[in-house]
């Protein structure tokens, strides 16, 4: 199976309906915005995407949006004070749309090295840096398996709670080396990702 993805710049109208359903999708409590209607998911992407020092993206998988993801310069953002930025340092988080239908199998390590890729060839990353929730298991799983090494635990207040987070980061070269690039790589196509 190859999946051609793309990712475009989210766009508040357009897509915080989508993006409210699957923050509300009980697979996303670690985003912990589940309760936000879709008039304050569109405020928080408005606020995002006006940020200087954030973006936010709309991933598509075969022409159908699939994903979100969020860059961020880590000096300026969430770890600020926490995290000892060095030059081309970029965060990022990521969520994947709850399935409709059938499962299809490898798609979240499709769109997990997507968004590396992206990540890495389209936005200058020389590092990728994550702080996922220490209760989230399944996320710290998939950056290991990406070449994420993890740091430390870190307290990360984002104005509306606060977290105990892994401090992690990966370079260019350990995400080449990584299961999921291996992994990802024959299933993946990269086709129609505007730079």
């Amino acid at each position: 199976m190859t999946l051609a993805t793309s990712i475009v710049p989210a766009d508040p109208q357009r897509d915080a309906p989508a993006l409210q359903r699957w923050l509300a999708d009980p697979h996303a409590a670690f985003w912990g915005m589940g309760d936000l209607d879709v008039g304050a998911v569109r405020d928080y992407l408005s606020d995002v995407t006006a940020d200087p020092h954030q973006q936010a993206w709309l991933g598509l998988v075969d022409r159908v949006p699939t994903f979100f993801a969020e860059t961020y310069d880590p000096a300026q953002v969430l770890l600020r004070g926490i995290h000892d930025p060095l030059p081309g340092d970029l965060g990022m988080h990521v969520l994947i749309a709850p399935p409709e239908g059938a499962p299809r199998h490898g798609l979240t390590d499709a769109v997990f090295a997507a968004v590396m890729t992206w990540c890495f060839d389209e936005l200058g990353a020389q590092r990728v840096v994550v702080e996922p929730d220490a209760r989230n298991d399944r996320i710290r799983c998939k950056n290991l398996r990406a070449g994420f090494t993890e740091l430390r635990f870190v307290s990360v207040d984002d104005g509306d709670h606060t977290k105990t987070a892994v401090l992690s980061v990966c370079t260019r070269d350990d995400y080449a080396r990584s299961e999921l690039a291996a992994v990802a790589a024959p299933a993946l196509a990269r086709t129609g990702i505007p730079a």
